[in-house]
């Protein structure tokens, strides 16, 4: 498989997840990939995994200075970027009333700040015809109980993304997104509630899709592929839904 041949590909919150697995898939289709994390155990054991052909930097996703310095070492060491999927985030749920300023400015400064500005640092250092995809999700498009925040945070993502489009499309860079629905990632495991009410929350959220299960990352990162590959060179400013039905249902 060559649909990336030649192409640098960097990944955020490449370690686990979805992150993971579209780092494994563009491998697989020829690309030379950077992977990012905030966690040096799960660095170390996310090259282990990939076989020790990827490039791992750590970063702070959450910050403004670990971004542009992120970009200065993909610059050093590819030169130019082909592909940036920026799919590093958090999901902070929590009742709407006792939200505190301190979880949201933590799930806006992961999920839309550094985003934001580690595109703009990479501005200067994308191939022509790049590929840059952003992690949005279906929270953006349909309601769902304690998400209010992270589902602001995905909206946001959703409109800049498509600001993005027509400003870089003059550049022949394309900005696509990918909306996934529930997914079966390490981000369920984070949330803060004990394991019975977590199980409980999981079963509830599969049966509201209406294929009745979660998705598996690779079912992301085959969306990934298309996106970064010239198969998909006629598709900018595009929300890619890979939900198993919630949006249509």
């Amino acid at each position: 498989m060559s649909r990336l041949n030649g192409k640098t590909a960097l990944v955020t919150g490449g370690t686990t997840g979805i992150g993971l697995e579209t780092a494994r898939r563009f491998l697989a289709e020829g690309a030379r990939v950077a992977i990012t994390g905030n966690n040096p155990d799960n660095l170390a054991a996310a090259a282990k995994d990939l076989g020790g052909n990827v490039l791992t930097i750590h970063a702070d996703s959450a910050s403004v200075a670990a971004q542009k310095d992120l970009a200065a070492q993909i610059a050093a060491k590819f030169g130019k970027l082909d592909i940036l999927f920026a799919n590093a985030g958090i999901a902070t749920l929590g009742a709407f009333d006792t939200f505190t300023e301190a979880e949201y400015d933590k799930q806006i400064d992961v999920n839309v700040k550094g985003p934001f500005f580690l595109t703009q640092a990479l501005l200067p250092h994308f191939a022509p015809k790049a590929s840059i995809i952003y992690t949005a999700s279906v929270v953006a498009s349909v309601g769902f109980a304690n998400s209010e925040a992270y589902s602001a945070s995905k909206g946001a993502i959703l409109a800049m993304s498509r600001a993005l489009a027509v400003d870089l499309v003059g550049r022949g860079i394309r900005v696509n997104t990918i909306s996934p629905g529930p997914v079966a990632t390490p981000i369920f495991g984070k949330v803060n509630m004990p394991d019975d009410q977590r199980a409980g929350m999981a079963a509830h959220i599969a049966s509201t899709v209406p294929m009745k299960r979660f998705g598996e990352p690779i079912e992301i990162a085959n969306a990934a592929v298309f996106l970064a590959s010239d198969e998909s060179s006629f598709v900018t400013g595009s929300d890619f839904i890979v939900d198993g039905g919630v949006v249509a249902a």
